[in-house]
């Protein structure tokens, strides 16, 4: 069998899972990949870092009266363009799990550059029927991914969606936005989270609504702290945000 596929590979060489386009041997490829994940090297060298000085944020890009968390903090190593521009929509809608693995491994490499630290990581869930649909949960490779590079536990137990949501992505009012994921989460009464900091993963943020609201049942369930972080985001670009 390994030699049928070393010959395929030969005559038929594996293209790259974001672009389609053939990975060149020749290229210095800025990121260690793993060797059954095709990626190109013009795809890797738009895999830019966000500068150190632009890598944190209040969470919600609109702030509103009354909030109960308002300096939420929100790390995002990555810019929503780019490698990420292309690769968000393959992992979510085209069967390209390892891609999310992938992002959890330099996710989890940002946060032990930046010294960001916590007892646990908690992905944001999908709703069943979602996760069922696409096989996996995006948000819970990457979390699963950063939790072996940085050495933070990781549990995909804890954080429940309750609420079945629109898709962030087909909505273009903020106000919308926030109220269609208001009451979307909850804890599991089974995990206690007294006097835990928890680190919240996401895939993408805009707004940061899902982030935020999610935030809300983890301190509602007893977290001492929450840090929210998104492989990517770009303020500037709407209907970025997962869901």
């Amino acid at each position: 069998m390994g030699i049928l596929k070393d010959v395929a590979d030969l005559l038929l060489p594996p293209t790259c899972c974001v672009c389609g386009g053939f990975p060149d041997a020749d290229g210095k490829i800025p990121y260690d990949v793993p060797e059954d994940l095709h990626l190109c090297f013009n795809c890797l060298s738009s895999l830019i870092p966000q500068p150190e000085d632009r890598r944190f944020f209040t969470c919600l890009s609109e702030p509103y009266e009354g909030d109960p968390h308002p300096e939420l903090p929100l790390y995002i190593p990555f810019p929503y363009k780019g490698f990420f521009e292309k690769t968000v929509p393959q992992m979510k809608f085209h069967e390209h799990p390892e891609l999310a693995s992938f992002t959890g491994t330099l996710l989890g490499s940002y946060i032990s550059k930046d010294n960001l630290n916590a007892d646990l990581i908690v992905p944001i869930p999908l709703s069943a029927k979602r996760e069922k649909e696409r096989g996996y949960n995006q948000a819970g490779l990457i979390a699963q991914g950063a939790s072996q590079v940085c050495g933070i536990p990781c549990s995909d137990k804890v954080l429940v969606r309750v609420k079945e949501t629109m898709r962030q992505t087909e909505i273009t009012d903020n106000a919308v936005r926030s109220s269609n994921v208001q009451g979307a989460f909850r804890t599991d009464p089974e995990f206690c989270l007294d006097g835990l900091k928890v680190m919240l993963i996401d895939d993408v943020a805009t707004t940061g609504n899902t982030l935020h609201e999610a935030a809300v049942a983890l301190y509602e369930g007893g977290a001492a702290q929450v840090v929210c972080c998104a492989a990517c985001g770009n303020r500037a670009v709407l209907n970025a945000e997962s869901y």
